[in-house]
């Protein structure tokens, strides 16, 4: 793990967070740009928007995209050199974007074993049949992120 990856993860974390304060589960995510600046933020807001969609990997895409379109660039909707962190392993949905828009590298925190579409019970990412992959480099800061999740549903239940 790189240690890049671990201060990207406390960001994410930061985002992740912040959905609570809409009863949102907690998922956050960032596009890191080559640079490795933080080029867009993202968090869950399904509950908050009423969106299915509103997938804090699919938020964060969206804006980056609107952040290289103001910058002007050539290539408005291709992340081709941008890095993907997110708290939990993306689903279905959230892996096809991540595909869709040619992102390359994908950072997660801990695994998502009922829905998770990067390895555990997919690997959409990483399937050969696409027309592209994503290196994928897991479990970074697992536990931090795991536990924001364990006690968000703790709580729901009680």
């Amino acid at each position: 793990m790189l240690e890049e990856h671990t201060q990207w993860m406390r960001l994410a974390l930061d985002e992740a967070r912040a959905a609570l304060e809409t009863d949102d589960v907690p998922i956050g995510a960032l596009v890191i740009a080559p640079d490795g600046q933080v080029l867009a933020t993202g968090r869950n807001v399904r509950e908050a928007h009423a969106d299915p969609t509103g997938h804090a990997e699919v938020i964060a895409i969206r804006n980056a995209v609107t952040e290289l379109q103001a910058r002007g660039t050539d290539d408005n909707w291709r992340l081709e050199d941008c890095t993907l962190v997110v708290t939990l392993e993306p689903c279905a949905m959230c892996a096809g974007a991540i595909v869709l828009a040619r992102i390359p590298r994908l950072v997660f925190g801990a695994w998502d074993v009922k829905a998770g579409a990067c390895g555990s019970v997919f690997d959409i990412v990483r399937e050969p049949r696409l027309n592209h992959w994503v290196e994928v480099y897991p479990e970074v800061l697992e536990k931090e992120c795991g536990q924001l999740l364990k006690d968000f549903f703790r709580a729901k239940r009680d």
